[in-house]
Order: structure tokens, then sequence, then C-alpha cells
């Protein structure tokens, strides 16, 4: 354990919270996330485990023996050379420890073997690196932020990683109508801010967002807190720019928001986890930032009252409702025991996170008042407060960003992301703990994004444990079928969901899935052994 630095009282409540998320989420294996926050006396200081050392965590080819290598060739010196003749040399990263971390997904859960790292800077870049790797047949590995949480972001084996985190320029932004031009390596909360000096802000908010990139969010459509206000991310990305598998660059960067000249094309990009080609640029459409800002927390005995406080929500805040999220008391536990986050209010099974954003906040605070009184004056709320100054609204909002680091604190996180039918959304917390008594299990709770349906559902152990994995997979994924629920809500499919689409596509759209990666990259190199069911 190594002391990282130690801050003042005065300092601590602005400085840790951000240095928690990158040190939590940045992290490329989850045993670099054990946290514990000091505080004694006069100072405050973290402590963490060093990162572990990427060959602590067991190769995917190992991990998961079903998966077979494809018949792609193996880099050699002649194929480092040509790259090293399209990147200048200190872009083309071969150094076995530069390397590691682009190997490695930050849970631990998967590891590849790759012995390259391209960092191009521009589009045509891109596709001078995908011209030769698709005449060489070498496969390759897109990479953002590498926040994912399916094993989409890393290679399975040695394939070529295309990092496009110096893809980072902002190309243009019409304050008028809002639409923001970015390369795809630009960071989430960079964009954000660059926004929010503006009077705008991104449609899309994530824990992740200190890491993230908007290339790999819009490749895998990420949800997030506030979809409820401003809906799925591709309903706001206007045009994309992307590279083929053979380097074409294909050119629908429009920033219209009407435009029915045929296809859509963006929509093969947005979600298919660079599979059908590589995102490097994105046009979206930003909403104005609002005036006022209300957070309550609120304190709840059952589910029934959740859903009774949330559809009261949707009426009673109406326009104003940008946020309605849902953690469980052991959730929210391992952010006050693992993180010693400080939890606002008494202790109760259930808390929800409600968010209200408008233009006038007299009326706001006026709106949210009535509502949280007209629900605790009839019990379903049992207690409650309510923050409109941001340091207030930000440690609030940490007991919910955190979660997932909390959670990686207590050794490897098993995460699951299924949308459900409302009335059922939580029921499989109960009926999965159920399951894994007398196992390895440390944990297992839930939180949810009650504004789309999406439980996110959460198990701990000490390490990786077959037995563990055995008694949850398939059932999770075949209940979820069961109530025509999806198995994955926002998180994607990448690697470690291929082998359960099936439970949410039709073998019809599957065989349409396969017919267009074939058509679009016969040869198979854009992150293989992803998104679609392996051949047999």
């Amino acid at each position: 354990m190594f002391i990282i630095e130690v801050f003042p009282v005065s300092l601590f409540e602005e400085v840790v919270p951000d240095m928690l998320r990158q040190i939590l989420i940045h992290t490329v294996a989850r045993r670099a996330a054990i946290v514990t926050l000091i505080q004694k006396g006069a100072v405050r200081g973290i402590c963490h485990s060093q990162p572990c050392c990427s060959s602590d965590v067991e190769l995917t080819s190992v991990r998961y023996p079903g998966v077979q290598r494809g018949s792609y060739s193996q880099l050699s010196d002649k194929h480092v050379q040509h790259f090293k003749s399209i990147l200048p040399k200190e872009r083309v990263i071969t150094d076995e420890d530069d390397i590691a971390a682009h190997n490695v997904d930050w849970l631990g859960m998967v590891r590849g073997a790759s012995q390259i790292v391209l960092k191009p800077k521009t589009t045509e870049e891109v596709s001078a690196i995908l011209k030769y790797c698709n005449a060489e047949n070498l496969a390759v590995c897109p990479q953002g932020g590498n926040t994912g949480l399916v094993g989409g972001s890393v290679p399975v084996f040695d394939e070529v990683v295309i990092s496009t985190s110096l893809m980072n320029n902002i190309i243009s932004l019409d304050e008028l109508s809002g639409v923001l031009v970015c390369q795809a390596g630009c960071i989430l909360e960079n964009l954000d801010s660059y926004l929010s000096e503006r009077g705008l802000m991104m449609p899309l908010d994530l824990g992740a967002k200190g890491t993230c990139q908007i290339g790999g969010n819009v490749s895998t459509n990420a949800g997030g807190i506030r979809l409820i206000r401003y809906g799925s991310l591709q309903g706001s990305v206007l045009g994309i720019e992307a590279v083929m598998a053979d380097g074409e660059v294909i050119d629908c960067l429009s920033s219209l928001k009407k435009d029915n000249t045929g296809y859509h094309l963006k929509h093969l990009f947005i979600g298919s986890e660079g599979t059908l080609g590589i995102v490097t640029k994105v046009a979206i459409q930003c909403p104005p930032s609002p005036k006022a800002v209300n957070v309550a927390f609120l304190g709840l005995d059952t589910f029934d009252d959740v859903l009774r406080t949330f559809k009261e929500a949707r009426s009673g805040l109406g326009e104003i409702l940008s946020s309605c999220e849902m953690m469980d008391m052991l959730a929210l536990d391992a952010a006050t025991t693992n993180l010693n986050l400080q939890r606002p209010i008494g202790e109760f099974p259930f808390y929800m996170l409600i968010e209200t954003s408008g233009s006038n906040g007299t009326h706001d605070e006026e709106k949210l008042t009535s509502f949280l009184e007209g629900l605790m004056g009839s019990g379903i709320i049992h207690d409650g407060t309510v923050a409109s100054e941001p340091s207030r609204i930000k440690s609030i909002w940490q007991l919910r960003e955190l979660l997932p680091a909390s959670l990686t604190s207590e050794g490897l996180l098993n995460s699951y992301d299924m949308t459900l039918p409302m009335k059922y959304l939580y029921d499989l917390v109960p009926l999965v703990s159920e399951r894994l008594a007398g196992t390895s299990a440390i944990r297992c709770c839930g939180f949810c994004h009650l504004g789309d349906g999406n439980l996110h559902l959460n198990i701990t152990t000490p390490k990786f444990d077959p037995a563990v994995l055995k008694i949850v997979e398939p059932f999770v994924f075949e209940w979820t079928s069961k109530l025509k629920g999806s198995v994955s809500a926002e998180h994607g499919i990448g690697f470690k969901k291929t082998q359960y689409i099936h439970f949410s596509k039709s073998q019809s759209s599957l065989n349409l899935m396969k017919d267009i990666k074939k058509l679009m990259d016969p040869k198979g190199i854009l992150n293989p052994y992803k998104v679609l069911p392996a051949q047999h």
C-alpha cells in the first residue's frame, strides 16, 4: 500500500473526489482500485495498492478456452517497420511495459497479448493503417478510454491495438444550433467542460466521463444517467465519419437535424463496437446547460415504493426531471464502507437519487418540494435530503457514480447490465443472491437507471471464480429473455456476451448482422471475437 498524497482538510472535498475518479476509473486492473480514505486529525489522505502487473490477470485465451484464434497473420518486423512509415516512431508502441495497460480491461477480467499499439492523430493515418492491416490480414482492436465492462476494447489474442487517444481535437461548435463536431478520442468530461463555458452541455453523462472517449461512447451507444431527459445517444448523433476495414473513409459527418436522403448509414457504426468500422469523427447535438439544478436523495422501504415514487416523479416533476436513479442498501454500503463516503440520510433498504434541471430555480424548487412533501406525507418516502449547491450536488452524485469503483475494491467485480419490464426490474437481485449462498461471493447488489428500466446487477468475489460464474451464467440471461428483456442495456456485447446475444436477438436478426459484417469487413479483421457469436 502506498500513500498517494495528503491533503489539508480545506482542500480534501474539492480535490479528492476528482482524484478518486482518476484512480478508480482510469485504473487498468481492478486490484489498483483498492482505496482507503484516511480521516485522522487535521489531515486526510489516500492509500491504494500498486496497479497489478498485467500478467496477474489470466490471459483471455486461457480463462475462456472455448475461443480460438482466427487465421490471421502474426505481427512481424516488416509490419512494425511499415507502421513506422505511417506514424512517427514514438506513436508506434512496442515496449512490453507500455503495451501492458492496453491489453487488460479495468475490471481485470480479460487480457490479450497484443505486441503493438498504434496511436494515430488523423483520419488519414487510421485509413492508411487499416488499408495495410487488411492487405496483410492483421486483426485489429480499436481502443478508446478502455472503460468498457464486457471486454470489447481489449484484444483477445494478439490483435494490433489502434488507440484513438491522440485524436482529441474539437473541430467546430455552432453555438446557435448547438452542434459540436470533434474527433473520436475526445474525453467526454473535456467536451462537457468546453461546452459548459459556452452555455451548452453534452447530452450524455457517465461515471467514467473522466476517461471514456466519445468515439467509444458512440461505438457502444452508451446510455448513462440522463437518458430519461435527453434520450439515447444515437438520437443525439447527427453524423459520423468512420474508416472501414479496407481503409475507405465513410463521410456521414452531417450536422443537419433533418436529412432523409437514403439509408441512415451512421447507424451502422453506432453500437457496432468497432466491428464494422472505426469511428474517427462525430457530430453531436448538444442541449443548453440548465440554469438551475436540484438533487434529492431519498430513503425507502420497498422496491414497490421506489416504483411509486418514480411514477409520481414523471408526472409531478415532468419536464424538469433529468435523472432518476436507484441503489439498494448493499450497493450504497459498498461506497460508504469501502470508500468511506458519507451517507447523507439514515439506513434504508432502498435509496433514490432524483435530479431536476430547468431554467427557473424558484419554480423548480417549488415543484420538487411539493412532490417530496406529498410522498413523505403518504409514508412512501421515509427520509431525504435536497441539495442545490454545486458542492453538495457533487458529493451526492459521487455516491452513485463511484459505486463500480467501490465494488472493485472488494476483489473481482462481475457486472451485469440488462433492460427489464419495470415491475420486474429488481427481482433478479434477490434471486441471484439466493443462488450464491455458500459460494465465494462477497456481495450481490443492484442499482438502476429507473428512467430507462436498466438494472445493473453486481457480484463481487475475492478473485475470478468459475463456480460463481457457472451459477450466474446463463441463468441471468435466460431469466431476462423470458421477460422479453435485453441482456445488454448499455454496456454492449463485447467479448463476454457473444454466446448470450441470442437471448435478445432472433436468428434472422443475427443472420443479417453476420451478412452486414461480411459485406463491410470480408476478412473479419475489425475487432474479431466481439459482438457476433463465434462460428463453429
